[in-house]
C-alpha cells in the first residue's frame, strides 16, 4: 500500500508542494528524488541544505510515513535579528 506524502520547497518568489505516492520504506532522500523537485530547482544541494518533516530537521535516511510533508530548507542569507531590527540588546 503506497504512502501519500508531499515534498515542499520555496524560494523568495516561488513555492512548490508536490504530492506523491511512495512505497512503504521510502527514505526522505528517495522521496525528494522521486518527486522531481530537483529538476525544477537545480540549485538545491542536498549535501549542503537541511531537510525536514513538518518543520523538524531530519536526515535523508529517515523513512517517511503516511501524510508526511518533506521540506527542503534554503540556506539563511541574512541574519533575521538584523532584518527585524533587533541587535540582541
Amino acid at each position: 500500500m503506497p504512502l501519500h506524502i508531499g515534498v515542499a520547497y520555496a524560494t523568495a518568489t516561488r513555492q512548490v508542494w508536490l504530492k506523491l505516492d511512495v512505497p512503504d520504506g521510502t527514505t526522505v532522500g528517495e522521496a525528494i528524488a522521486r518527486s522531481g523537485i530537483l529538476a525544477q530547482f537545480p540549485e538545491i544541494d542536498l549535501d549542503a541544505q537541511k531537510v525536514g518533516v513538518f518543520g523538524k530537521v531530519t536526515p535523508l535516511t529517515a523513512k517517511v510515513a503516511e501524510g508526511d510533508r518533506v521540506e527542503i530548507y534554503r540556506p539563511i542569507t541574512a541574519d533575521p535579528a538584523t532584518i527585524l531590527g533587533r541587535d540582541g540588546d
